[in-house]
C-alpha cells in the first residue's frame, strides 16, 4: 500500500470507529475522481467523515452545503452578479461555490430541488458548469452526497442517485467494543496530509494500474449474471467502475487488479435497494481469487506428496512407488508454470513453483541414491 494513503487510512479508521468500509470508500473515490453516497440516519458520521477531505489534501478548495426542500442555485452556484444583471446577463458570482471547488459534501442530497437540479446532473458528470450559458470546466475530483434515506420511485431523482458510482449504507455503531471506544474518545483527529500535486501523481499512478482479460472475462460474466436475475446496470456504470477497480488495487499497494478488488462492485452495481443482496451474492461469487485458490489447492497436493514420499524413503514403500510420487510432484510443477504463464504478475505463483522445484531436487537426489 502507498504509505501517504495508508498513513491516512489508518489515521481515518482509528478516528471513525466501525467506519473501516466506509474510509476505503471515500478513498477509493478520490483516488478513482468518482462521486460516493452515504445513506444512513443521523449522528452516524457521514458528515464528519466527508469533511475530512477538507483537512486530507492541502491546496484543495472543498466546499459544504446542506440541501432542503427550499434551497436556492445561489447556495451551491453563487449569488447573480448585479452588475451583469442590469445589462440583461443572468452570470453568477462562481468564486468559492461548488463549480470551482475540488471536493464536495452534499448533506440531504435528494432535497435538490427542479432549479438546482438540472446543474447538479452537469457538474458531477460532465465536470461542467453553465454560467449563463458559458461552459466552465470545473476542477471537481469528488463529491461525497449523503442522505437519511433512498430516493423513491416518481420523485424525478432517478438520474441523480445513478450520479453516485458507489453507494454504502452507513447504520450506528455494532460493536459494543468499538462503542466504548468511541465514548471514551475526546480526541480530535489529526490525519496525515497530502499536497493537491501529490494527489494528482497519485491519481495518474492509479490510472496506470493494469487489468487484465481475466478480469475483464469476470466483468462479462458478472454482467451476465445479473442480467440473468433481471438486475441490468448500465454499461456506463461498468465503464466507469473500472476506475474504482484500479484505485481499490492501488491502495492495497499493487499494479495489477486482482479478483478480490471486484468485490468493490457489490457497492456500484445495484440500482435499487431491492437488487442489493443478489447483485452482492453475484459479485462475490465471482470475485474469489482464483489464484489463491489454486495455490492453495497446489500446496495441498504437493505437501500430500512430500508426505508419503517421506514415508516411502523411510521404507514404507517400494522405488517405483517413490518414482511415481516424483512423477506426480513434477506433473503439478508443470501445471504452476502453466497457471503463471497465465497470471505473470502474481509473485505468489514464482514463490510456489521455486519451492516445489527445491523439493523435487531433494526427492530426486534420494531417489538415485536410494
Amino acid at each position: 500500500m502507498n504509505i501517504q494513503f495508508k498513513q491516512i487510512q489508518d489515521s481515518l479508521n482509528a478516528t471513525f470507529f466501525d467506519r473501516n468500509h466506509e474510509v476505503e470508500a471515500l478513498l477509493t473515490a478520490v483516488l478513482a475522481r468518482q462521486h460516493v453516497l452515504f445513506i444512513g440516519p443521523a449522528g452516524t458520521g457521514k458528515s464528519a467523515l466527508s469533511s475530512m477531505l477538507g483537512q486530507i489534501v492541502t491546496g484543495s478548495t472543498y466546499f459544504q452545503q446542506l440541501l432542503t426542500p427550499y434551497s436556492t442555485p445561489e447556495e451551491l452556484f453563487g449569488v447573480l452578479s448585479l452588475k451583469d444583471l442590469e445589462q440583461g446577463r443572468y452570470v453568477r458570482n462562481v468564486e468559492g461555490m461548488l463549480p470551482l471547488s475540488h471536493f464536495a459534501f452534499i448533506d440531504e442530497i435528494f432535497k435538490a430541488n427542479s432549479a438546482i437540479l438540472n446543474s447538479l446532473l452537469t457538474l458531477i458528470n460532465e465536470r461542467l458548469y453553465y454560467n449563463n450559458g458559458v461552459p466552465i470546466q470545473s476542477p471537481l475530483m469528488t463529491i461525497v452526497g449523503s442522505s437519511n434515506e433512498y430516493i423513491e420511485e416518481g420523485e424525478g431523482l432517478e438520474a441523480l442517485f445513478d450520479r453516485f458510482l458507489l453507494r454504502y449504507e452507513v447504520d450506528y455503531i455494532k460493536e459494543n467494543s468499538s462503542f466504548i471506544q468511541m465514548m471514551k474518545s475526546h480526541t480530535k483527529p489529526q490525519v496525515p496530509t497530502m499536497n493537491l500535486g501529490e494527489l494528482k501523481q497519485h491519481q495518474q499512478a492509479v490510472d496506470q494500474v493494469n487489468i487484465s482479460d481475466a478480469i475483464y472475462d469476470l466483468l462479462a460474466q458478472i454482467r451476465q449474471a445479473l442480467v440473468d436475475e433481471g438486475i441490468r446496470p448500465s454499461d456506463r456504470r461498468f465503464k466507469q467502475s473500472l476506475s474504482l477497480l484500479q484505485a481499490k488495487a492501488y491502495l492495497q499497494g499493487r499494479q495489477d487488479v486482482s479478483p478480490s478488488d471486484l468485490q468493490i462492485l457489490s457497492n456500484t452495481l445495484w440500482e435499487t435497494t431491492d437488487q442489493k443482496t443478489k447483485t452482492k451474492e453475484i459479485v462475490k461469487e465471482h470475485s474469489q481469487d482464483v489464484v489463491m485458490t489454486f495455490i492453495e489447492r497446489m500446496n495441498d497436493e504437493f505437501n500430500e506428496i512430500l508426505q508419503l514420499s517421506n514415508q516411502a524413503l523411510n521404507g514404507e514403500h517400494s522405488q517405483d512407488q517413490i518414482s511415481e510420487l516424483l512423477l506426480k510432484g513434477k506433473t503439478l510443477s508443470g501445471q504452476v508454470q502453466d497457471f503463471q504463464a497465465k497470471h505473470p504478475a502474481r509473485l505468489e505463483l514464482v514463490d510456489l513453483r521455486n519451492r516445489m522445484q527445491q523439493e523435487l531436487l531433494k526427492l530426486t537426489s534420494a531417489v538415485i541414491g536410494f
